[in-house]
């Protein structure tokens, strides 16, 4: 007989389900049944999936002797619209269902108490792979088709509201990779997994950086009962490319040059010296570094085909540098992270006083405090004309001393010679005052003259 909607829904709020340990299956000893537990919300304690239910006896195992034991069968429609099933065998307290309903659900009434479980027969959705291969004519320098022959359809079962729901089968593909490895340095051949929940005829998927041979196998339930399948391809040949890039700007250990911008930017004070690095992947035909002035490289003004290059910026101003990839055909091009240099504009100041062989590490050393300086030149003179010291470096410094000794206090002179980034020319006449006791230095810029 047919259960009504509304008598059905009211048990179903009123009676606990039962445990799943009391139903049970007999016969097909090589092919034990795999049993899944699905969410709460199905309404369902367990999916049973038989190899073949032909095989199969279902039992239920009642928890008291003398209750009455109800069976009904309901489909897709759910369970509001299951019907009692006829041709139950009895012996105690094991109630059996020799002629099994395959891919249906069940519901064992004891009493008040229900068991709501749904029955798989694998037999009607045996995984079968046949071959598998590659659609190029299709393919694209971000995806790949790969097509497979075979049977594997979706498992699906019913909640006990009529929701559809599908076993995930785990049919497996595998395959190679390239992936960036931080530690390495380097791009690194690595397996790939993706998992299906049925057999597609078509997967579309990230093309690989890499040839590889593909492998489907599965699925979670043969590999249980030790019958897994499994298909390889031919090489897949990859048209796909990547790149990864890095830029390093070597760090500067002058505590008398100014800091124009910030530490994680690139650029600064000039002269600065930046690596520029580019990884490629297998299918990498063509390559170059490319520099800017615009972040949109509407016209590129410098190109170097190196995978590392080393640039020293000694000019103001702003350029823009990236990496460029392409493959064999020119089809496919793959671009690193655009990397902004800044290059500050110079200035150039001088101290007036300072006290060496006074207090050490307290103003004891001559310097100037600059920026994007690129050629330098200073001497320092005693007032009788005689050359007491040359730097040719603008984070050198003068420690006061002559041939060895601290000169006596009194005043001293410079002449500095120098050009900056921004073609700013330098030159600057001044006094520095040499004193004998602890002093707070003032800056000046000197008698300063440009061109």
């Amino acid at each position: 007989m047919t259960i009504r909607r509304l008598n059905i829904f009211a048990i179903m709020l009123a009676s606990a389900i039962g445990a799943s340990a009391q139903v049970s299956f007999t016969g097909d000893d090589a092919h034990a049944v795999y049993e899944v537990t699905p969410a709460s919300s199905t309404g369902l304690s367990s999916v049973y999936v038989l190899y073949d239910s032909d095989a199969k006896t279902m039992r239920y195992t009642a928890t008291d002797a003398s209750a009455t034991v109800r069976w009904y069968n309901f489909g897709a429609t759910g369970g509001a619209y299951a019907e009692e099933i006829t041709g139950i065998t009895t012996t105690g307290n094991v109630t059996e269902l020799s002629a099994i309903v395959p891919n249906s659900g069940y519901i064992i009434e004891e009493g008040t108490n229900r068991t709501y479980v749904w029955v798989v027969n694998y037999a009607d959705y045996y995984l079968t792979l046949e071959s598998i291969g590659f659609n190029y004519d299709d393919a694209d320098c971000s995806t790949a088709y790969v097509v497979v022959s075979g049977s594997g359809d979706a498992i699906a079962y019913y909640t006990i509201n009529g929701g559809r729901q599908v076993l995930d089968r785990e049919i497996t593909l595998e395959y190679n990779n390239l992936v960036w490895s931080s530690t390495d340095n380097a791009w690194v051949s690595e397996v790939q997994t993706e998992d299906y929940e049925e057999l597609k005829s078509t997967i579309s998927m990230p093309a690989p950086y890499c040839n590889s041979v593909f492998t489907l196998s599965g699925d979670r339930f043969l590999e249980y009962w030790g019958e897994d399948v499994s298909v390889a391809s031919e090489e897949y040949q990859t048209e796909a490319v990547a790149v990864y890039a890095t830029a390093v700007q070597e760090e500067t250990e002058s505590s008398n040059q100014k800091v124009t911008t910030d530490e994680s930017d690139l650029g600064g004070s000039a002269p600065v010296t930046i690596t520029f690095s580019a990884y490629c992947t297998d299918a990498v035909s063509s390559k170059e570094w490319q520099m800017s002035h615009d972040s949109e490289f509407e016209e590129i003004e410098e190109s170097q085909t190196e995978d590392e290059i080393t640039i020293v910026f000694e000019e103001a101003g702003t350029t823009y540098w990236r990496f460029v990839a392409t493959n064999a055909s020119g089809d496919c091009e793959a671009y690193s992270d655009v990397y902004q240099v800044s290059i500050g504009e110079s200035s150039l100041q001088c101290p007036n006083a300072f006290s060496p062989g006074v207090t050490e590490g307290v103003n004891d050393e001559w310097k100037v405090s600059y920026s994007s300086i690129i050629k330098f030149k200073c001497w320092i003179f005693n007032s009788w004309g005689i050359q007491l010291c040359e730097l040719t470096d603008p984070s050198q410094g003068w420690d006061g001393k002559y041939r060895g000794k601290v000169v006596k206090p009194g005043v001293y002179y410079y002449v500095i010679d120098a050009e900056g980034s921004d073609g700013k020319k330098y030159k600057l006449k001044g006094d520095i005052n040499v004193v004998g006791l602890r002093q707070d230095a003032t800056t000046s810029t000197g008698s300063e003259t440009t061109e």
